[in-house]
């Protein structure tokens, strides 16, 4: 075992071939211990690299209402007016901290999601 941190692509490239060709080792065994060690670097290095931010949060609604096959007036039934959901939708209305709640309890979005400035 031969493990070492992950600091340039090719290192990473190296430890993705690795990981492949021991996948299936059995827990508990010497190869075990390295599979398991090396998907935390991999993994720590890929957090680093290719971290991945939250969605923008108009975009964030628009997709959630999508999915549940939301309207403008749905919406309007979460903010309160149908002129303010319009607003939103827009980017001419910021959400207000009540609004940011009222979308996580019935949209269910995160709020991380949701205060970010946009």
């Amino acid at each position: 075992m031969n493990i070492k941190p992950i600091k340039t692509k090719k290192d990473y490239e190296q430890a993705l071939e690795r990981l492949e060709k021991i996948f299936d080792a059995k827990k508990g065994t010497q190869k075990g211990d390295e599979l398991e060690i090396l998907g935390m670097l991999i993994d720590n290095y890929e957090m680093e690299k290719f971290s991945i931010g939250f969605p923008d949060p108009v975009e964030a609604i628009k997709f959630r209402m999508e999915q549940l096959g939301y309207n403008q007036t749905d919406l309007a039934n979460v903010v309160g007016l149908k002129s303010r959901a319009s607003e939103i939708l827009n980017r001419k209305r910021k959400l207000s901290l009540e609004m940011i709640r009222q979308i996580h309890d019935r949209l269910n979005i995160p709020t991380e999601v949701l205060i970010q400035a946009y």
